[in-house]
Parts: C-alpha cells; sequence; structure tokens
C-alpha cells in the first residue's frame, strides 16, 4: 500500500510539473519573436540534447555496473582495478570534449549578441530608474516611458544605462536579458519578425519595488509605427476654454503646494508645459496603456488610485504623495488622459 502511495505521490507531481510547462505565457522564453531569441532558444537547444547525451550514458553505465557486480549469494568478490590509464584518460577527456561542444557554440552566441550598432538600425537608449524605463530614440527626437515601439523587421540596437542602481532589461520572447549599470553602457540588438505586445520587466533586484519595473515592448508594422513616431513628435493641444475640467487639471499640475513645495512640473515634463526630468515624460501619456511602471491600467481609474497615494500602489515609489483633494485629482485625470 505504501509502494502505491509513493508511485501515485510521484506520478501527481510529475503530472503538475508537466502542467506547469504547458499554455502560452507572456514571459515565456520558449517562443521567441527575433533573432536573438532564436539564438539563445537554439543554444539552450543545443546544450540540453547533450546534457541529454551524457544523462543516458552515464545513468546506462551505472544500471549495467549495478546489474553486473550486484551482491549473488555465493558469489565471489569482483576483481579491482587500480591504476588503469586507459579508463583515467576516457574519464578525464570525455568530459572536456563535452564541454568543447558546449563552449563553442556558448561563444558564438555570445559574440552574436553583443548588440553592437548595425548600418540601418533604429537606436533606441534605455535609461533604468527606481522603478520605470525611460526610452528616447535620438534620431528621431522621441522620448516614451515603460513602453517601447519597434518597427517589425528593422534591426533594433538598444544602448542601455541607469540612473541609480543596477537594474537588468528582459523581453523574454524577443531575447536574453542584459544588465543596466550606472556610468557604464550596455547593449542589445535585435531584429523583431512578429507584430504584437511582449511583455517584460526588470531581472536584478533593485530595490523595494523591483517587482513592479515593468516594461511593455511593442512591435508595429512598419506604418503604424511611423504613424506612432508623428504623433509622439506632435504637442499636445492645450486645453481649450470649453474644456473646464481639463484646464482645471492643466493648473493643478503647475501648482506648487506647500510646505513641502511639491509639484508636478518640478518631476514631469509635458511638451510646451513643463521640463522636468526627474519623473517620467507624460507628454502622451494617454497613449501608452499602462502607467506606473506598468502596474496599472492607462484609464482615468488606474490615475486616480496613483494620485491618491503612489506609495500604496508602489511601495517606496520616489513620487510622493500629494495632499490633493477629490476634486483636483478628477481635474489632473480628465487633463492628463487628453494627453494623446
Amino acid at each position: 500500500m505504501n509502494n502505491r502511495r509513493s508511485i501515485g505521490v510521484a506520478f501527481a507531481a510529475l503530472a503538475l510539473m508537466l502542467a506547469a510547462c504547458a499554455g502560452d505565457y507572456p514571459q515565456s522564453t520558449l517562443h521567441p519573436t527575433a533573432d536573438f531569441g532564436y539564438q539563445i532558444d537554439g543554444l539552450s537547444r543545443t546544450i540540453f540534447w547533450w546534457a541529454v547525451a551524457v544523462f543516458v550514458i552515464v545513468e546506462t553505465v551505472l544500471v549495467v555496473a549495478v546489474l553486473k557486480f550486484r551482491d549473488r549469494p555465493g558469489a565471489a568478490d569482483p576483481a579491482v582495478v587500480h591504476g588503469n590509464t586507459l579508463m583515467e584518460m576516457a574519464w578525464t577527456l570525455a568530459p572536456a570534449v563535452v564541454l568543447v561542444f558546449i563552449a563553442v557554440p556558448s561563444i558564438q552566441t555570445i559574440l552574436k549578441t553583443t548588440g553592437a550598432p548595425v548600418d540601418g538600425a533604429l537606436e533606441v537608449e534605455v535609461i533604468g530608474h527606481q522603478w520605470w524605463w525611460e526610452f528616447r530614440y535620438p534620431a528621431l527626437a522621441v522620448t516614451t516611458a515603460n513602453e517601447m515601439h519597434v518597427p517589425q523587421g528593422r534591426t533594433v540596437t538598444l544602448r542601455m544605462t541607469s540612473a541609480d542602481v543596477i537594474h537588468s532589461f528582459w523581453a523574454p520572447k524577443l531575447g536574453g536579458k542584459r544588465d543596466v549599470l550606472p556610468g557604464r553602457v550596455t547593449r542589445i540588438a535585435f531584429t523583431p519578425d512578429s507584430v504584437g505586445e511582449f511583455m517584460g520587466q526588470c531581472a536584478e533586484f533593485c530595490g523595494e519595488s523591483h517587482a513592479n519595473m515593468r516594461l511593455r515592448l511593442v512591435v508595429d508594422a512598419p506604418a503604424d509605427f511611423e504613424a506612432w513616431v508623428a504623433g509622439q513628435r506632435t504637442a499636445p493641444p492645450a486645453p481649450d476654454s470649453a474644456a473646464t475640467t481639463e484646464r482645471a487639471g492643466l493648473a493643478a499640475f503647475r501648482q506648487v503646494r506647500q510646505p513641502a513645495n511639491h509639484s508636478c512640473i518640478a518631476c514631469h515634463a509635458i511638451e510646451g508645459v513643463s521640463a522636468g526630468v526627474l519623473g517620467p515624460d507624460l507628454s502622451h501619456l494617454a497613449s501608452r496603456g499602462t502607467i506606473a511602471g506598468g502596474i496599472l491600467p492607462m484609464s482615468a481609474d488606474g490615475l486616480t488610485r496613483w494620485l491618491r497615494d503612489p506609495t500604496v500602489v508602489k511601495p517606496g515609489s520616489l513620487m510622493p504623495k500629494i495632499e490633493l483633494s477629490e476634486a483636483e485629482i478628477d481635474a489632473l485625470v480628465a487633463y492628463l488622459t487628453s494627453l494623446r
């Protein structure tokens, strides 16, 4: 009975493990959509099959040894072998050969994925902050946050650094992760082949809200990407005279609040309104899918939650809680949702 129970538990555990590998998860590395991801995937499969071969050989030798030299009634002790030069050479050279076959494709993949700039590539400057991502397109004069847009079929080079501590940029379906370091530049290059939205996040512990430092990488068709760039380069219109709530929101955005001298314009940039650099650029905030480092939807409800108390939504947030009345929050939400 105990043996049957043990076997049942083992099969149940195996079923759970297999179930965990099924499904289309948003941050799975098993279904790459860019050349960088294919190279990493190919390397992992190569190493996996080498591991399988080593496992089969070792386990076969082990089973043969157990069966052949097992204790039998009346059987003599097997002969003891000392100093067999051939065997010693074999078990020394075999692992070395396996390591060579693993090392060569590993080094080739590392060299292919260094992210060196190539002609015609779209360069994006990535800056990690606690706890959000800033994306700058120097050739396009576009700056955005947490949501990177790139064109399908064009090589993209990410030039990455950090404004504070060590972060790590990782969009699993497009390729491997790369550390983002203060005072240094690291790179990733990839060519996406599929239109869609791909999730990613910081993969290096960087503080209290590390898990809340997410990103979205949007691969657009070339024409859609050009339209997105054109929209990002157009200054958001000021509220007209009839939009009284939005005008009140703009006034609240500009207001300096005592005694702590808190103000939105000190940290955030909006083209034609303010030039803050400490927080995300909000010029086209409403064109994004999320806010607060990707953890809240870009909606009236999401903005309301964030404005009431950012430190509750994102512990350790560098954006302080500003004492706002409900009327001021409603006005700010109306203004911010107009920034497309």
